[in-house]
């Protein structure tokens, strides 16, 4: 299917724990398509954060096919970046030097390094910042200092493990509103774990709910609410009230399995 970043057909990962093997997820069916934002909403302790690593390659499956694709002939820059629920700024590093750091690491010059660093500066917002270190900044910032380092990489796929899930509800919503422009802007593909009915509606195209462990996506929707989206008018709408009230069915078994 040439449309999907991403395609997974049965696909599963088990852990040897002492004598036994325990299921992180089993059977998993998925596609997400180029430029597609998907959210993974699950429980905690549901297999969701492993399957994210393993769709990001950061970990091994053992079971099933997974495939992951180029938009066309690839651009030599990784295929992918993850975002992580905890802050991983280095600390010894400058704001600007953290966002630079991956474009380094694939060998990008200096030039152009600064250039896409000030663009990436400003577009999260911390161009007042660029020269503050990790410690005088709040974890909002923070975490804009790595959602900017993984877009300046040069990835097609940005996978992000419960990014705001740490954050008072002030910052959380104004990071949702930042990353919905920064995929807007950019045509990035991205794959978003999180606990949260709310959130995954907000940000997403597509949701997909994984059942309790072993892991199943047992149910998907589709999030039609016209795009910029707002939490607040977004509140008042009854198809967005009957829409969280099917994902959470879905996530407490009141679901029946469709596939995605």
């Amino acid at each position: 299917m040439d449309g999907h970043a991403i395609e997974a057909r049965g696909l599963g990962k088990s852990f040897a724990v002492g004598r036994r093997e325990v299921k992180a997820f089993a059977g998993i069916d998925l596609t997400v398509g180029h430029g597609e934002f998907v959210s993974i909403l699950g429980a905690s302790g549901g297999g969701k954060t492993t399957l994210l690593r393993v769709l990001a390659r950061l970990e091994e499956h053992t079971e099933g096919e997974l495939v992951v694709r180029p938009r066309g002939a690839g651009t030599g820059r990784p295929l992918s970046a993850t975002v992580f629920q905890e802050p991983s700024a280095f600390p010894w590093m400058s704001v600007r030097r953290n966002i630079a750091y991956g474009m380094w690491a694939v060998g990008v010059g200096r030039a152009e390094q600064k250039r896409e660093v000030d663009r990436l500066l400003e577009m999260v917002g911390l161009t007042a910042f660029a020269d503050a270190y990790p410690h005088e900044l709040s974890g909002g910032m923070k975490q804009r200092v790595a959602v900017a380092r993984a877009l300046g990489v040069g990835s097609e796929i940005l996978y992000m493990d419960e990014p705001f899930g740490l954050l008072d509800e002030q910052t959380r919503l104004a990071l949702q509103q930042d990353l919905t422009r920064i995929w807007a802007a950019t045509g990035r593909t991205i794959v978003f774990v999180t606990h949260s009915i709310q959130e995954a509606v907000l940000l997403s195209d597509r949701v997909l709910v994984m059942s309790s462990r072993p892991g199943r996506i047992v149910h998907a929707r589709d999030v039609s609410f016209a795009r910029p989206r707002n939490a607040f008018d977004l509140g008042r709408d009854p198809a967005f009230a009957e829409l969280q009230a099917d994902l959470h069915d879905a996530l407490v078994g009141g679901k029946r399995e469709v596939a995605p």
